[in-house]
């Protein structure tokens, strides 16, 4: 099952030409500048823009090719825009309750306390919308976007116009429905950041373009893409909290890379997390280190050694437990240590986030 697009568009200053198949699950990131396209991908899967050339497939039905055109009401999803757009004469409960009505009692997946539940809504019911934080009013909206019952989720920077603190509010909302439901979301961004954090494939556009599609491991890490060269490049490993260190204020994840320590955190032993290493937090060394501060230490084996956009530095792509780990080193250190693809070799991380 999935979701597929060929799409050829164009106006006096722009040609778009999509041509992609996501999967039915999990959150799906569009990412790339703006003006790459991100949104107008997203307008023509809701059939928000009427485009002559297109077909747009979802779990083997047609929304859209020549002969057909499935109008957005029609369309079995929902739509979380930049700007919440909410009922400024209902309260919370209210305009929560108009996405519901527009679904029949039959057909409805996604009950009105379960939804309230998923965006931590339950003290906000009697609000007014002029009563809320920007953080709280976009949690409203994905709330009602989630009681029409969809079977795909679509999400136009939905945090981009709010400040840090209400972003790091809404995240961990999303990840729960990336975590506990089957519902698919496409989710335009960008911010490396957020991505990092939710996604689970990613979508690059360029110019009107999918440069590349693939699993956020891949992505993230592949030299060929701009992602592995920005500054804020790094790799992510998904793991579970597999013990605390009271002592020492740690907790220790596991991961197909081994076991990460982190600061101690009050997450339960078993919850599934997400952590993030920096390309510019790993450094390399042939040998076992001793008598060394740094905890995460990882054997691996080179997969590649790239030019950076900084000359003076090179991008090394380590294999380590089947996941790659991106290291950002000095092209010095590259020839001093001889270091090329097959090397065998100890990363050594200086630095491992929990993305929370």
């Amino acid at each position: 099952m999935s979701l597929a697009l060929d799409i050829a568009w164009s106006r006096a200053d722009f040609l778009l030409q999509v041509e992609c198949e996501m999967p039915s699950r999990g959150i799906t990131a569009l990412f790339g500048r703006s003006g790459s396209g991100k949104t107008t991908v997203l307008r023509c899967i809701a059939g928000l823009e009427r485009v002559a050339r297109a077909s747009v497939r979802f779990n083997g039905e047609v929304w859209q090719d020549q002969r057909r055109f499935l109008p957005t009401h029609r369309r079995p999803l929902g739509y979380v825009f930049q700007e919440s757009s909410l009922f400024a004469h209902l309260n919370v409960r209210g305009n929560l309750e108009y996405g519901l009505r527009r679904v029949p009692a039959a057909q409805r997946r996604i009950g009105f306390d379960q939804a309230v539940r998923y965006m931590g809504l339950e003290s906000l019911l009697k609000h007014r919308s002029d009563q809320l934080s920007g953080g709280q009013r976009q949690r409203v909206a994905i709330a009602r976007a989630l009681l029409t019952s969809p079977q795909l989720l679509l999400m136009d920077e939905p945090l981009s116009s709010l400040d840090l603190a209400s972003r790091r509010e809404i995240l961990p909302h999303l990840e729960r429905l990336r975590d506990e439901l089957s519902i698919p979301i496409i989710y335009v961004s960008h911010e490396i950041g957020e991505v990092m954090r939710i996604a689970d494939h990613i979508a690059l556009l360029e110019a009107g373009r999918v440069r590349a599609f693939g699993s956020i491991h891949e992505m993230l890490t592949r030299p060929d893409l701009p992602l592995a060269h920005l500054e804020e490049a790094g790799s992510i490993f998904d793991g579970v909290i597999a013990e605390h260190d009271p002592r020492y204020h740690l907790s220790y994840v596991d991961t197909a890379a081994g076991r990460l320590a982190i600061s101690l955190r009050a997450a339960p032993v078993g919850q599934p997390v997400r952590v993030r290493i920096d390309a510019r937090d790993v450094s390399l060394a042939l040998e076992p280190p001793e008598h060394t501060s740094i905890t995460n230490i990882l054997p691996g084996r080179v997969m590649d050694v790239t030019d950076d956009r900084d000359p003076a530095q090179r991008l090394v792509r380590i294999d380590v437990g089947g996941r790659p780990l991106l290291a950002r080193i000095t092209q010095r250190s590259v020839v001093q240590l001889a270091i090329a693809p097959g090397l065998a070799l100890y990363a050594q991380v200086k630095s491992v986030a929990l993305m929370d």
